[in-house]
């Protein structure tokens, strides 16, 4: 787990190796142990190094093999880097080193653009052929690892973080207009490759982007999901469904555990955090480190969840840590989650992901944690209209999403934001209606898996996890993001799916595990009261934000509007129950904080 940073040429000129070190000390909380720069040709790459396998100065990156003329440099981690080493050695290849860097240099060696396919774990990384100067960049299958890219006519630059791209400068900082329609209409999700900024992309996920020694840009999605039934599980019972469910997360969980340090559990008292903790103790993990975080009460909103985290640490076992966050933390610590961000990110689990980790990292290095259980088998509550007649066509699953899911239509839309600001048309109902018509998803409820397993998983839960945990040196796994087990998934029956309220499969299979108690308990999430309804300081933060001359300047709000919601600050709730007014705050402060000034467009 790392950051990496990277240049290429495409002008004859050097590499600006001063602006990628520039890009890899902007990282430096993503790895604090070690930094290294490496330059040849026309390609200069960056790394902050995390150790967490190869403790050595032999796992040292940018990583170089002068034998076979390949340099790479990797954010991530691939579980099962030690049978493709032996796979590896016994074609011939011999290895400097035990780590699982070294494995990408060698396979791509071997299998070409083709290793990412050998590859299970989280992984972005770029591979520079010495001789012809072909670099390419890859993204591992469910965009667990992030990777971001600013290309002009002169070079390409790449990074882990959209703040390090803007450190090393020349930027179009310009907030484009349909992402800011995105990130407004679609629940503030961005979908690759846009983000907010028009000067910086990201690499979708299962993507790999070739940049050929001819000038050519090849990009080649290498995975996707296909949730259609297979004739071989036709006959399957719910309890086969369960076993084979059961079976594919404790080895997805038990992958997890492949490093040099000890690996804990963030503990939330859910379902799915519960479960993890329940087959580590399973696989024999005595002593587990687990950590759960709580909030003050406020506005009447409960901030923890301690009763049902406590009953899994009691049943287990488990050395745990509880984390009771009092106000006086909160607000410096909301304003140093905000600087963490990659993106804007309005989820108030940011501040709690952000100060677990913070304590997290006082005690282990990796710690795996339950996000995408929910996403994958089904667990929100628009799942079950996206099953009824009416959503059966595209047509019909686009309105039942977008009538769930979607913060505001086209009229609340065009009240709130500046005139020009936002892109014409719907381009966020035509993404979703397009990612809805491509092939391999024949029901609602298929089509809704797929595109947030893919899409808002990627650019909402998942990156929250990236970014709050690497801010503190601390990286984070997620089993329920095997590539496997959400194959598996999606190829089982909406209908077992959706049971029980919501991951009807998982749940029956958890029983075999974890307490019932913590099944069968109202649905959770992590409380942040202060977010939730705004007052004192956070209200002041919000309203110093949206009213500052740089709002002003950049003019993406209609004036009027925003008084409007500072005059009823937690009056105008978005249908998933986001506060509109944080929502709004969240993408200046963001802006502001990491230096974005200027006009919008």
């Amino acid at each position: 787990m790392c950051g990496i940073a990277g240049e290429i040429r495409l002008d004859g000129a050097r590499p600006d190796v001063a602006a990628v070190a520039a890009m890899a000390d902007a990282m430096a909380r993503r790895g604090p142990d070690a930094a290294g720069v490496w330059s040849q040709g026309r390609v200069a790459l960056g790394h902050r190094r995390l150790r967490i396998i190869d403790l050595s100065e032999a796992g040292a990156q940018p990583m170089a093999d002068p034998d076979l003329g390949l340099a790479v440099c990797f954010n991530g981690c691939i579980y099962n880097y030690e049978a493709l080493r032996e796979e590896l050695a016994a074609e011939g290849y011999r290895f400097f080193s035990h780590s699982d860097t070294e494995v990408i240099l060698k396979g791509y060696h071997h299998w070409g653009d083709r290793v990412v396919d050998h590859l299970q774990g989280m992984f972005a990384f770029a591979v520079v052929e010495r001789d012809s100067g072909r670099v390419l960049l890859a993204r591992d299958r469910l965009g667990i690892k992030p990777l971001y890219v600013s290309e002009d006519g002169h070079r390409i630059r790449f990074a882990s973080s959209l703040p390090a791209v803007l450190a090393g400068g020349g930027v179009d900082t310009r907030v484009d207009p349909v992402a800011l329609h995105h990130y407004l209409s679609f629940h503030s999700v961005v979908p690759a490759p846009l983000t907010i900024l028009q000067g910086v992309r990201k690499v979708p996920p299962a993507t790999l982007v070739a940049f050929e020694p001819d000038g050519r840009r090849i990009e080649t999605t290498y995975w996707a999901p296909d949730l259609t039934r297979r004739d071989d599980r036709a006959d399957w019972s719910e309890r086969d469904w369960e076993d084979a469910v059961l079976d594919s997360l404790r080895l997805a969980v038990q992958r997890r555990l492949v490093a040099d340090v000890p690996v804990g559990c963030l503990l939330s008292g859910g379902v799915d955090s519960s479960l993890i903790v329940g087959l580590l103790a399973e696989a024999g993990q005595t002593g587990l480190m687990t950590f759960s975080i709580g909030f003050e009460s406020v506005g009447g909103v409960e901030g923890d969840e301690f009763k049902y985290s406590d009953v899994v640490a009691e049943r287990f076992e488990t050395d745990h840590h509880q984390m009771r966050i009092g106000a006086d933390r909160m607000l410096p610590a909301l304003t140093e989650a905000i600087d963490a961000m990659s993106e804007p990110m309005v989820s108030h689990d940011c501040v709690a992901f952000y100060l677990l980790s913070q304590e997290v990292a006082r005690h282990v290095k990796v710690v795996q944690s339950g996000q995408g259980a929910d996403e994958v088998f089904a667990g929100y509550h628009w799942y079950p209209p996206m099953g009824a007649p009416g959503a059966a066509s595209v047509e019909g699953s686009l309105e039942a999403y977008r009538a769930a899911f979607f913060d505001r239509d086209a009229e609340a839309l065009a009240l709130l934001a500046a005139e020009g600001r936002v892109a014409p048309g719907d381009p966020s109902s035509r993404f979703v209606a397009d990612h809805f018509a491509l092939p391999g998803a024949a029901t609602g409820i298929d089509r809704a898996l797929r595109l947030d397993t893919t899409v808002m998983l990627t650019d909402d839960p998942v990156k929250r996890v990236d970014n709050m945990t690497m801010a503190w040196g601390l990286e984070g796994r997620v089993p329920f993001l095997d590539h496997e087990l959400v194959e598996l998934a999606a190829t089982c029956p909406p209908e077992l799916k959706i049971a029980h309220e919501g991951k009807g499969v998982l749940k029956q299979a958890a029983r075999r595990v974890i307490p019932s108690e913590v099944i069968d308990r109202p649905k959770g999430y992590f409380p942040v009261p202060a977010l939730t309804h705004l007052e004192g300081p956070y209200l002041e933060m919000v309203r110093d934000a949206v009213t500052s001359p740089e709002a002003r300047e950049r003019g993406l709000f209609r004036t009027e509007a925003v008084d409007a919601l500072l005059a009823d600050p937690n009056g105008r709730l978005t249908p998933l129950r986001g506060n509109e007014l944080w929502q709004v705050g969240l993408l200046e402060l963001w802006l502001q904080r990491h230096g974005v000034t200027g006009p919008a467009a």
